[in-house]
């Protein structure tokens, strides 16, 4: 089970990388999007987000206990899961993937209130939610740019 999780929550060991593993995590969800899942049902989008979210509660808190720290930066899952969520409510063009990713690693670098006490959160929760956070907060922000552009 520690090596599953570890692999979920380094995203398949993307966490490892090491400069900023969570800029890099979000521009794999980035590539993950545009050559994967965009254009999937909307059913089958949310049941993959829903999935990876849970699945990375559970993974993040394990990770972090076996690593004695209670947010890791290896830990990436998050970064994958809010990014793919920032992206969800977009077109695919670049113009608006671009948009997107700076916004949510925006929120989720700064953590302006209120996602900043989300982190409080036990466990994988804390991990987790404040990213789905800023990915829901980038994907609005990133609909009003995107109106003038």
């Amino acid at each position: 089970m520690k090596i599953a999780s570890r692999v979920l929550a380094t995203f398949f060991g993307v966490g490892l990388f090491p400069f900023a593993p969570g800029t890099v995590a979000s521009a794999v969800a980035v590539i993950i999007y545009k050559y994967a899942v965009h254009g999937l049902a909307w059913p089958l989008y949310l049941l993959l987000l829903v999935c990876l979210f849970f699945a990375g509660v559970a993974a993040s808190a394990i990770h972090a206990a076996e690593l004695g720290r209670p947010d890791p930066g290896r830990i990436v899952v998050d970064e994958v899961c809010g990014q793919l969520l920032a992206l969800a409510f977009l077109p695919a063009g670049w113009a608006s993937v671009a948009v997107s990713f700076a916004l949510f690693r925006f929120f989720d670098i700064i953590k302006p209130w209120p996602i900043r006490r989300l982190e409080r959160l036990p466990g994988g929760w804390g991990i987790m939610v404040d990213d789905a956070c800023a990915g829901l907060v980038a994907a609005a922000l990133s609909r009003l740019v995107l109106l003038w552009v």
